[in-house]
């Protein structure tokens, strides 16, 4: 993948041709990328969406047991998916948009009601929280 690390670490008990073989699984050939790590064992994975519905279910199952294995304390993998609870970046580009909008192109002769009410429609508090 043109958009992954030169170099990323992934769990040893993945041998090099799975990950080579896997990799055409993902979108974008984006491999799980093992993101942060923290000193209990917890670990953030990030991982494209796999292109063969019918191949998700192994390929996911076959990387979440490599990752456990990898755990200091042999701790279930939870998943969350990300793209169905937080904003892409195009909607975060225009929430950007329209905050620059409200706040250097309209004038701020009007009630702080309403501007503070501008200002969450634009989304942007929201996104930055």
């Amino acid at each position: 993948s043109t958009s992954l690390p030169e170099y990323f670490v992934v769990p040893s008990s993945l041998a090099d041709q799975d990950l080579k073989l896997y990799s055409y699984s993902f979108i974008g050939r984006r491999m799980p990328l093992w993101s942060w790590n923290h000193p209990n064992g917890s670990a953030l994975v990030r991982m494209a969406n796999i292109k063969d519905v019918l191949q998700q279910r192994r390929i996911d199952q076959r990387i979440c047991n490599a990752i456990t294995r990898s755990h200091p304390l042999r701790s279930d993998v939870y998943k969350s998916d990300l793209d169905k609870c937080l904003p892409n970046i195009q909607e975060i580009q225009a929430a950007h948009n329209k905050l620059k909008q409200l706040c250097v192109n309209d004038p701020f002769d009007e009630t702080e009601e309403k501007w503070l009410s501008s200002l969450e429609n634009t989304r942007w508090l929201e996104y930055i929280r």
